[in-house]
């Protein structure tokens, strides 16, 4: 530990192991003052919030589907929108379970699970994987790895499937749905009283002929977006590809950068991804810049790093 002389203001190295309980002794060696320094006291772990869901994925409308399930379910939920994001509000907030996108821009959604499960503090957090598989009649199988996560599910699921996943990492048993009870008979004819008088018809109108307006349609959602949005939603959709190819091949893919070899190892999977890619992605936007291509190399570039 270091400590600072109140004298002299000098910053002296102080090895814990030697110091007693009560504090031990010290002369400053610039100054000759004599300092009492004491062991710092250990710090209780903060508890998780039992309550708490933090939430980080880039789909808006994914993400508020979400949090209406969970909000509905009684949880008070958190959002991020990134990498970085999601750690600073995971280490501030303490929730008990993160649901989190594995494409997460800025810090990849497994490895900030990979981190988080990897500290003290929070290594008892429970994590729930997205990822966003582009064609749910494909990779039917688990992924090779879930980066310490408990659980994964995949957008098509999460509707249906995310509650009960959280009460099985609870601990709790997914209620049986209560008979619904048959609906009584109601009676087919209900006579008047005879005090009360049955009601007036008014007599036919004829409506009145009017000059029908011409009614403007909205513009379609692919046209409302502005061209940040759309370039955006194309780098998502590219960063998304990537991370799924590496979730259901991880020690392949791992190899295959190190051996300089990613793009032939995986071109069939590359090249279906391409497929995917130019077909959701307008034209316009993917003669801008190739973003598939661009999250590929940054992909590469930054595993390069993790694996030297």
């Amino acid at each position: 530990m270091v400590v600072t002389c109140p004298k002299c203001k000098i910053k002296l190295k102080v090895d814990e192991t030697k110091l007693s309980p009560e504090g031990s002794k010290f002369k400053c060696p610039k100054c000759s003052t004599v300092l009492v320094v004491k062991r710092p006291e250990a710090q209780a772990p903060k508890s998780l919030n039992g309550n708490t869901v933090l939430v980080a994925h880039t789909n808006p409308a994914l993400l508020q589907t979400m949090v209406s399930l969970l909000s509905g379910a009684g949880f008070s939920v958190i959002t991020a929108n990134d990498g970085i994001d999601l750690m600073v509000k995971a280490l501030k907030e303490f929730p008990f379970l993160g649901i989190i996108e594995v494409a997460l821009p800025k810090i990849y959604g497994f490895e900030v699970c990979k981190r988080l499960k990897s500290r003290v503090e929070t290594r008892d957090m429970k994590f729930i994987l997205i990822p966003a598989i582009h064609d749910k009649t494909k990779y039917r199988r688990e992924p090779t790895s879930l980066y310490g996560a408990d659980d994964y599910i995949e957008e098509f699921d999460v509707p249906v499937h995310l509650l009960s996943k959280i009460n099985v990492l609870r601990g709790i048993p997914e209620e049986e749905k209560a008979a619904e009870p048959p609906p009584k008979p109601q009676p087919k004819d209900i006579p008047l009283k005879s005090e009360e008088p049955a009601p007036k018809v008014p007599p036919r109108q004829e409506p009145v002929s009017r000059p029908v307006a011409e009614i403007k349609r909205p513009a379609p959602a692919a046209e409302q977006q502005g061209p940040d949005e759309r370039i955006e939603k194309a780098r998502r959709l590219a960063r998304t590809i990537v991370n799924d190819i590496y979730l259901y091949n991880t020690a392949k893919v791992d190899s295959a950068i190190r051996s300089g070899e990613f793009y032939a190892a995986f071109a069939a999977e590359i090249k279906e991804g391409k497929k995917l890619y130019d077909g959701r992605i307008p034209q316009e936007v993917r003669q801008v810049q190739d973003y598939y291509r661009e999250a590929i190399d940054n992909f590469i570039a930054a595993k390069k790093g993790a694996l030297a």
